[in-house]
């Protein structure tokens, strides 16, 4: 006996559907996808990256949201750890069409959503001038950066700066690691496999 198939859900029916449920859903374009809960890594990083970031760009135009404001990319919906956006959002906004820098901090269990899929989607988005996936488990990033109608990826690592000329900004990646204990046999400049 199989299962009958469920046609694709569109994306304002999602919208409508995730609004009444108790935990956050991404949409990949056809289907609700639950999201997992993170570690205690995952938590410094983002807490870290809201703080070095955010901090930064008060009394400026652009502003750091986290994962509770979702943005809406290529069809999809995504939570990312983190996101910068340069326009004013409306008040009560739930979806943002525009952000300019977006962050997710990596896992085993998100590694292909977010190298593969979320980076198809945001290169995707004309407002997307920089996407930026952060290790979890060494000191390490690999930042994807719009160079015209191309894309050009970096590896920043170790004591390395995060260059984020878009919201004119360059971080020591070390800020974004404070804290943060790797597991044995990572000296913070590894692949974060």
């Amino acid at each position: 006996m199989s299962a009958a198939l469920q046609p694709p859900m569109s994306l304002d029916a999602f919208l409508d559907w995730e609004r009444r449920q108790d935990t956050k859903h991404e949409f990949d374009g056809t289907r609700p996808v639950a999201m997992a809960g993170g570690s205690v890594e995952h938590a410094a990083i983002q807490a870290n990256l809201m703080f070095a970031i955010g901090a930064r760009l008060l009394g400026g135009p652009c502003r750091m949201y986290g994962s509770d404001l979702k943005i809406s990319a290529a069809g999809s919906i995504r939570y990312p750890d983190a996101f910068v956006v340069c326009s004013p959002v409306p008040r009560g906004a739930s979806v943002v069409d525009d952000p300019v820098v977006v962050f997710e901090v990596l896992s085993r269990s998100t590694s292909f959503t977010d190298r593969i899929e979320k980076n198809l989607e945001y290169r995707r988005m004309p407002s997307i001038r920089r996407y930026v996936i952060l290790e979890q488990t060494s000191q390490a990033a690999t930042v994807y950066a719009r160079d015209g109608a191309d894309w050009k990826a970096e590896t920043p690592m170790g004591e390395a700066d995060l260059a984020l000329p878009e919201i004119g900004l360059t971080v020591p990646l070390s800020e974004l690691y404070r804290d943060v204990a790797f597991p044995t046999g990572h000296d913070g400049a590894g692949d974060g496999v």
